[in-house]
């Protein structure tokens, strides 16, 4: 598959989202976990990695070579030497394990045990946004947001209320922006108009709303620069991005919050007027 062999994780990251579609099904799932589970992946044994991914171990070993590495070991190498120069710290997916081993069965009738509920499972995935965003992301998002004549905001239904504060905070730091909020189903035509002098930012969480795809193929038509917050590289939004921040928002018992992804948008936004020196007053300002 791959023409480099990746020697650092975030190219390993960057070469599995980029041929994530030309998989095999198999491999797409052995793709997730790797994504999803790097402690397991660098820490585990062959036969517990394949267990957990539902495939056999040959299948984790042919996933590797794909990438071009001799054996599954050597991807496993990467993942390793990560957990040894960096904090110890336990996955996105571990933690949601340990919670739900310790909070068990919640009496919901209870607003109080509701909210702490909400509250431990926010404060996971805000951890896990303080870990896993990169430096170089957020640097390159502020770039790409300060070059824009125009930057488009696009996300619906659950994704709308980011876009949406991405589209009114923005306007206090001075920067054009236009929600793409699609009245009267006229999505397409709003974004019609963006052009390689643009940023698009969508956000997007599965099961992934047609229009905000619409929106990341127009812009991909278009060859206007992206920038997608969602939950995961893989999915469909995030194809042609050329930043994406993969979101992990708590969901307790179905119900699903976005104080991650609100975090990392007033980040952007409040980075943005720093940096460039605007008024910071007006950032803030409700």
């Amino acid at each position: 598959m791959t023409q480099e062999v990746p020697r650092n994780l975030e190219h390993l990251r960057s070469e599995i989202a980029r041929q994530y579609e030309d998989l095999s099904p198999r491999l797409k799932q052995v793709a997730s976990y790797v994504l999803d589970n790097p402690n397991d992946i660098g820490l585990e044994t062959l036969a517990v990695i394949a267990d957990r991914c539902d495939v056999q171990p040959s299948t984790i070993v042919r996933f590797a070579k794909g990438f071009g590495y001799r054996g599954a070991s050597e991807m496993q190498r990467l993942f390793r030497d990560e957990i040894l120069t960096a904090a110890p710290s336990p996955s996105y997916s571990e933690r949601i394990r340990q919670f739900q081993e310790r909070t068990g069965e919640v009496d919901w009738s209870s607003p109080y045990n509701v909210m702490r509920e909400f509250a431990e499972s926010n404060i996971i995935a805000l951890e896990h946004l303080r870990e896993d965003v990169h430096q170089a992301d957020l640097d390159r998002s502020l770039e790409l947001m300060q070059q824009a004549h125009t930057v488009y905001l696009a996300g619906v239904r659950r994704s709308f209320p980011v876009a949406a504060y991405l589209a009114y905070s923005l306007s206090h730091v001075e920067k054009r922006a236009f929600l793409l909020d699609g009245v009267a189903g006229m999505t397409a035509e709003q974004s019609l108009m963006m052009s390689p002098d643009d940023l698009v930012i969508a956000v997007s969480f599965r099961p992934y709303a047609s229009e905000t795809l619409a929106v990341a193929e127009r812009a991909a038509t278009n060859g206007t620069p992206m920038i997608v917050i969602s939950d995961s590289r893989l999915g469909p939004v995030a194809r042609d991005a050329a930043v994406c921040f993969e979101i992990k928002d708590a969901e307790v018992r179905q119900f699903r919050s976005l104080t991650a992804s609100m975090c990392l948008a007033q980040t952007l936004v409040i980075s943005y007027a720093y940096k460039f020196g605007l008024d910071r007053d007006r950032a803030t300002r409700e």
